[in-house]
């Protein structure tokens, strides 16, 4: 699919000389929406597109160059003939209503001082101030190509001002999107008693059940639903769509989507396998909380698929209600474990009690768990032979992180297309298992699952009757996924 994406943009060349030349340089601008799960994959396709011999420039601010310098000199290093650089827009947060500083999602959602929705608003609405950054930038390099995040909806006329084709990047599957689709034609969610009733969501192959609970608002009224229309407008106004998957996971949704959905779409994933070195995998987004190598010796001294790799993404954190439900229910399962805490999710400073733990758990659990507070070497940790399931939020990310490790999971979403993406896992895929989330969390914490709920998912991913089929199912995958990424794949 990366061929057909180059040769697609070649006839859109502007005739001037150094384009007419065949031996220029196909040259790539991507430009991430500022957050952990956004920048990462779009580093991974910049890297993509730069071993295939194309010029890639990622755009972003100064807080957040700081994710891209150290993996990019990495690479560099690795691959000194390859071109990948870095291009910094300013992004005045003070001049924006926003907190100094407040440059990545990161900033808000790991800080209990503000409200959640109300800033991730305001700093959608703030990126517009990139506009004019962009269109000038396009028309003083004049690249070949602009891959934006979805968004980014302004980004389309700024490209077609240029006369730049303009990419959108999602970072989601075609699953999910299919879905959204169909639901936003058909509207069954609108045709139920109650919003905890079961449907089947209408046209999308599979007879996928979803409740009005689990789907993303639809209010069109809404700040964030009017948000949502302009991103589709832009869509539709683009030249199509770049997917972070690959078309044998999920076959059917892939051709529907192209079918119905958008007009041009190419799937170039899974983006995270083309980190093959040990040092690309350890460090992705941040620097781990715990040593690598002190990690891989610890799942070193577990015996193959006994170990339960517990972490929610860099976004989602708990209240301390649920970490104690999470911790009971760990212990009781009585597996092996790493369980990664985000430092923010109770809000404690410091030296204080960390309340959140049952008294005595972790000198009772040392031989058998291991918690990281903080960020964790995931990809490493998935791929280890000890690891024998994912207790995941379902971020398409992480999702596709343990798609590529051939890791059975244990399926907990908390927003946004997450629950989509679920249905994908147990219902389509059937790699995984529930763990009986069944609705958005709008405020962390009002929908507890109980420890025995915890415990029940760990067991059966674990241990369960089916775990031998769904494991083989997920090393099939895996060995798909890996193949999709080969040259020709």
């Amino acid at each position: 699919n990366l061929q057909f994406l180059s040769f697609s943009f070649q006839p859109k060349l502007s005739m001037s000389s150094s384009k007419s030349n065949p031996h220029h340089k196909l040259h790539v601008v991507l430009f991430p929406f500022m957050a952990y799960g956004h920048m990462i994959p779009t580093l991974d396709m910049a890297k993509l597109f730069s071993s295939r011999g194309v010029k890639s420039t990622i755009i972003t601010t100064p807080l957040n160059s700081k994710i891209f310098q150290t993996p990019i000199e990495l690479f560099k290093n690795l691959n000194p003939s390859l071109e990948i650089d870095i291009q910094i827009f300013d992004f005045p947060c003070a001049q924006l209503g926003l907190p100094e500083g407040c440059e990545n999602v990161d900033f808000f959602s790991s800080n209990n001082d503000y409200d959640r929705l109300d800033m991730a608003l305001k700093f959608f609405s703030s990126t517009r101030f990139f506009k004019d950054q962009l269109q000038k930038f396009l028309e003083t390099t004049r690249p070949d190509c602009l891959i934006a995040d979805m968004f980014f909806p302004w980004a389309t006329e700024a490209a077609e001002n240029s006369r730049v084709p303009r990419l959108v990047f999602h970072g989601t599957g075609y699953f999910s999107m299919c879905a959204g689709y169909c639901l936003k034609v058909h509207k069954p969610q609108n045709r139920v008693s109650s919003s905890s009733e079961p449907f089947v969501i209408p046209d999308l192959p599979g007879d996928i059940v979803i409740t009005q609970e689990q789907i993303i608002d639809g209010d069109n009224e809404s700040e964030i639903g009017k948000f949502m229309i302009e991103v589709r407008k832009s869509e539709g106004k683009s030249s199509g769509v770049v997917v972070n998957s690959f078309y044998e996971l999920e076959p059917d949704y892939a051709d529907f989507y192209k079918r119905f959905v958008a007009k041009k779409a190419w799937h170039i994933g899974p983006l995270s396998v083309y980190n093959r070195r040990f040092e690309e995998k350890a460090e992705r987004g941040k620097k781990s909380s715990i040593d690598e190598v002190e990690c891989l010796k610890w799942l070193d001294s577990k015996k193959p698929d006994s170990v339960i790799y517990i972490s929610f993404g860099s976004v989602a954190s708990f209240k301390k209600e649920q970490l104690i439900e999470i911790a009971a229910g760990l212990e009781a399962s009585g597996a092996n474990f790493i369980w990664v805490v985000r430092k923010n999710n109770t809000g404690i400073k410091l030296g204080e009690k960390e309340e959140w733990l049952p008294e005595g758990m972790e000198e009772r659990t040392k031989e058998k768990g291991l918690i990281i507070r903080g960020w964790a070497p995931q990809m490493l940790i998935l791929e280890h032979q000890s690891t024998g399931g994912f207790v995941t939020h379902c971020g398409w990310n992480s999702l596709l992180e343990g798609v590529a490790a051939g890791t059975p999971m244990v399926t907990w979403p908390i927003g946004a297309e997450q629950f989509y993406n679920e249905k994908l896992v147990t219902q389509v895929l059937r790699t995984g298992v529930s763990v009986g989330a069944t609705k958005h969390v709008k405020v962390m914490g009002d929908f507890i699952i109980g420890r025995e709920k915890v415990e029940k998912a760990v067991r059966e991913v674990l241990v369960g009757e089916e775990v031998e089929e769904r494991r083989k199912r997920a090393k099939k995958l895996a060995e798909m996924a890996k193949a999709a990424v080969e040259e020709g794949g």
